[in-house]
């Protein structure tokens, strides 16, 4: 039996990160590139400081062999993939400073939002004006806007920020990487019914792939942590796969978990400085769930139903089974 060419990358990609994760945890901690937890975080969280970062690597090198390699047959894969390793560069700076200097900030908030949006900014201009991919976005209940400028700020505008949703909600245990494993099984699926979108099927696929392996050293008790080196390129990734899908709102629906995570820490912060008062114990929301009662591991597996159920959605809506 011959296998589709989108498990076959999946499986690849899973292979690549199984090898490279006891390659690069090892030397991570030989590099003393350990975690530096917040203080002001859960109690539970500090016995995790010390814990190699930047293990965002592990799914990012075979994302970008695998996308020089399939780059040359799809020529679509290209923009995405710089996409999301720009992305993950920027994290790696903001990491790298971050255990260089032993703080739990590394990159200043206007440096490091300067680098998310030019990669963004890269991204947009390139796909509006150099590929055949159009630049028309269709808003619900209010129609089609069909502008190259109205185009730019849109993807501008979503790359920005399903990139900094994803990093928040990478602050437990294998939540960010499961729950991305699960919104890329759903793009490759939803590619699988359209023949123009075969480029995104293996994007997807091979993304997926990095994830699984990735988990596997990221479960709880993790061996290592993901970094904003991964959460920012696991955003763009999400990001630029609904943008080249022409389905940009569809992250609202099966990306639910990222933005009630980002909408968790902006309420906060805007009831605290508006009115004194906190809504949660602790933003983002995973944080408040722990405060609550929740073991870690409860308040992931449970964020993984969610997605997974939503995702089903997504695939009834879009195929109409």
């Amino acid at each position: 039996m011959q296998l589709s060419i989108q498990v076959v990358v999946f499986i690849i990609s899973f292979a690549m990160a199984l090898i490279a994760g006891p390659i690069l945890i090892p030397a991570l901690t030989r590099l003393k590139f350990g975690q530096t937890v917040r203080d002001d975080g859960p109690a539970t969280h500090l016995k995790k400081t010390g814990t190699p970062n930047i293990g965002g690597l592990i799914f990012l090198i075979p994302i970008l062999l695998l996308s020089i390699y399939f780059g040359r047959i799809y020529s679509e894969i290209i923009p995405m993939a710089i996409a999301t390793i720009g992305f993950g560069l920027i994290g790696f700076i903001d990491d790298f400073i971050k255990v260089k200097k032993r703080r739990k900030d590394g990159l200043y908030p206007k440096q490091k939002t300067v680098g998310l949006l030019l990669v963004a900014a890269v991204f947009a201009i390139y796909t509006a004006y150099f590929t055949d991919l159009g630049v028309d976005i269709t808003i619900p209940f209010l129609g089609t806007i069909n502008e190259k400028w109205f185009y730019v700020l849109f993807v501008i505008f979503v790359l920005y920020s399903i990139t900094n949703a994803v990093n928040i909600t990478d602050g437990l245990d294998g939540l960010a990487a499961g729950t991305t494993l699960i919104v890329m099984v759903f793009f490759t699926l939803i590619a699988m019914t359209n023949a123009e979108w075969e480029y995104s099927m293996v994007f997807s696929a091979f993304v997926a792939g990095g994830c699984l392996g990735f988990l596997t050293f990221n479960i709880h008790p993790a061996k290592v942590f993901m970094g904003d080196t991964g959460s920012l390129a696991l955003g763009g990734a999400v990001g630029t796969l609904a943008i080249m899908m022409k389905m940009p709102f569809i992250i609202l629906l099966v990306g639910a978990v990222y933005v009630t995570e980002i909408l968790s820490v902006a309420i906060q912060v805007v009831s605290f400085k508006t009115r004194g008062k906190r809504v949660f114990k602790m933003a983002p929301l995973h944080h408040h769930f722990e405060l609550s009662g929740w073991k870690e591991t409860k308040v992931v597996y449970s964020f993984w139903a969610v997605t997974l159920v939503l995702c089903g959605i997504g695939i009834v809506i879009y195929t109409g089974f």
